[in-house]
């Protein structure tokens, strides 16, 4: 069971390397950058983005730091400051490869950890990400509100100084789950990175559920087995039109059919299918 959480977003970087682009808005596979950070914690109870407010797929509630342009500490502290949870998972708004399962990994170890104020991802050259990590909400308030007395604010103020004070653990990823888009290259990387051939079915698949508003989890393997058969057994474009309505008769079946639903109305068109195909065989 995930460790119930809300998730702030830091989103209102000048993104001064990428000629002080929309680096949210940027668009990698099809979606915003903001829009897959934003499928990532899903989770959450509650999402804060601290940034202008634009259209994103997922709904959230949005502040702004103060002043505008004040660095990640003013930031955070002004997304903490909508936040009622007492975890919090802290993200940059620009990772285009972090997933739920990475989130999970970070929620688990931090409740695995008691005595840990905070659990950073530390990528694979061993460099802690404070801005890919959840705190407890207390000591994070604490240290948020001793930094701005001491400094007199938190514009300009470094990351190490509130990481430096708490009590850390760390999840190692790989290379993916903490890849910032800072530069066009970056970008150019990250839209590549996404159309190989080992990646591209999933990151299709999950675009398409974001653009339509679609949260259901089904087996694609189960589905691309049925479109095979229908385009074998009957005909190349049976395969289309027998997903769609695949699709369709579990959408009839009611929210509570859920993947199951999917499952069934795919295994008794498949089951047709090698049907279909055996009385062709038969008759020849």
């Amino acid at each position: 069971m995930t460790t119930a959480h809300d998730a702030v977003v830091l989103a209102g970087g000048a993104a001064e390397r990428l000629g002080g682009a929309d680096k949210p808005g940027v668009r990698i596979g099809g979606r915003a950058l903001l829009d897959r950070v934003l499928t990532a914690c899903r989770g959450a109870d509650q999402t804060v983005v601290v940034g202008d407010p634009r259209p994103t797929t997922r709904p959230v509630r949005w502040t702004r730091e103060d002043p505008p342009g004040g660095g990640p500490l003013a930031a955070l502290d002004a997304g903490v400051r909508e936040t009622r949870a007492d975890v919090l998972l802290v993200l940059s708004a620009d990772l285009p490869f972090l997933d739920e399962d990475t989130v999970r990994r970070l929620l688990g170890a931090l409740t695995d950890t008691p005595d840990a104020d905070a659990v950073l991802l530390t990528d694979s050259d061993g460099r802690d990400q404070p801005l890919v990590a959840v705190y407890r909400s207390v000591p994070l308030r604490r240290e948020l509100a001793r930094i701005a007395a001491e400094r007199g604010t938190l514009a300009g103020g470094p990351l190490r100084a509130l990481t430096g004070a708490l009590r850390t653990a760390r999840v190692t990823a790989g290379p993916l789950a903490s890849f910032d888009c800072d530069t066009w290259e970056d970008i150019a990387t990250a839209r590549a990175r996404i159309r190989e051939h080992g990646t591209v079915l999933d990151e299709w698949i999950t675009a398409v559920k974001d653009e339509l508003g679609i949260e259901l989890d089904v087996d694609t393997g189960l589905l691309l087995d049925l479109a095979r058969d229908a385009a074998h057994g009957v005909a190349r474009p049976a395969a289309p039109l027998t997903t769609f309505l695949v699709g369709y008769a579990a959408a009839r079946a009611g929210a509570e059919g859920g993947p199951e639903a999917v499952a069934e109305a795919a295994r008794k068109a498949a089951a047709l299918a090698q049907r279909w195909a055996a009385e062709q065989d038969e008759a020849e």
